[in-house]
């Protein structure tokens, strides 16, 4: 991305100043980035931020409420990350602008993880581990990507991208999400009416949606028992998403043949969780995709300048719907 790109439109009589308020080592990065490439935007590390009344911009994780109301000017909130399912929406005042995060380091990443769960599934890698653990030799005749359905829930730019990235193996890809898309080469489904149609033909159901009040708990025993017996599921959305004794109760019984997660509630998981030991579940610490401090200040940089400009924000969280 191009953050020399509308310089101009940054006026000199404008004090548009931006706080940062979360992990240290990131905001040092992006403080020698501003410095660099944006020295024209006012750039303060939490607590240090001057006066609280020129601060029109945050960009932080999950900020406390005391830090909001510190700034009585505060118009947009940055988050650093692609979700915002850990902001209290609801309690932020109405004002505010919420921004969320979409960077080439957190959907590359996304779509790298996909790509990996998905194929560790299809080539059955949880009986063939669990089998050696066990110190047997068990061939199985591997099916073909073609003949291997995978379904991702969640259309926006990590669901786009983790399909893109599964195109090239042949497998036949569906999509489904709130409002029907449209997208080549991809089957796609929508809304309440298209929920049964699309699980039915999902031999991997991959979730990649925002958690909201709608998607709580979606991968539940409604959902599996909607999917072909044997199914698999990868959950890298949210640990919100997922009922856990559900699952174990589908993996139990053969419904759901195995599962990658990569997102848990709560997280880290205690000592002696089912999850860690159960041999159809490979479990991952929440290591999917995260942000990348340096491409991350190119877009929060490039979104300063829309601002300016008056242009249109990448990632603005509509508050009705929660993403």
């Amino acid at each position: 991305m191009d953050v020399v790109a509308g310089a101009a439109c940054w006026g000199k009589g404008e004090s548009m100043t931006l706080v940062y308020h979360g992990e240290a080592e990131r905001g040092e990065i992006w403080r020698r980035i501003f410095a660099d490439q944006a020295a024209n935007i006012p750039f303060r590390l939490w607590p240090n931020i001057g006066d609280p009344a020129v601060v029109q911009y945050l960009a932080a994780w999950a900020p406390p409420a005391d830090v909001i109301a510190a700034l009585p000017n505060l118009e947009v909130l940055f988050c650093v990350g692609a979700g915002v399912d850990q902001m209290p929406l609801d309690s932020l005042p109405s004002h505010l602008r919420i921004v969320r995060m979409i960077e080439p380091g957190i959907v590359n990443a996304m779509a790298d993880y996909v790509s990996m769960a998905v194929l560790c599934l299809h080539r059955d890698m949880p009986f063939l581990i669990a089998e050696q653990r066990a110190g047997r030799w068990t061939p199985r005749v591997p099916q073909l990507a073609s003949e291997r359905r995978v379904g991702v829930m969640g259309l926006g730019e990590l669901g786009r991208a983790a399909l893109d990235a599964l195109a090239p193996h042949g497998f036949p890809l569906s999509g489904w999400s709130r409002t029907t898309h449209a997208i080549d080469g991809v089957q796609c489904f929508g809304g309440e009416a298209g929920f049964e149609p699309f699980l039915r033909q999902c031999d991997i159901l991959v979730c990649l949606l925002p958690l909201t009040d709608a998607t709580r708990g979606i991968l539940s025993q409604r959902t599996f028992v909607l999917l072909p017996k044997g199914a698999m599921l990868v959950n890298a959305g949210r640990g919100g998403h997922l009922v856990a004794a559900d699952l174990l109760a589908a993996l139990d019984s053969g419904h759901i043949g195995a599962t990658i997660i990569d997102v848990t509630e709560p997280e880290p998981l205690p000592q002696g969780h089912p999850f860690y030991t159960h041999p159809a579940i490979f479990l991952t610490p929440h290591i999917a995709s995260e942000t990348r401090p340096e491409s991350a200040a190119a877009v929060l940089i490039d979104n300063l300048r829309r601002l300016a400009a008056g242009r249109e924000l990448i990632g603005e969280v509509d508050r009705a719907r929660g993403y």
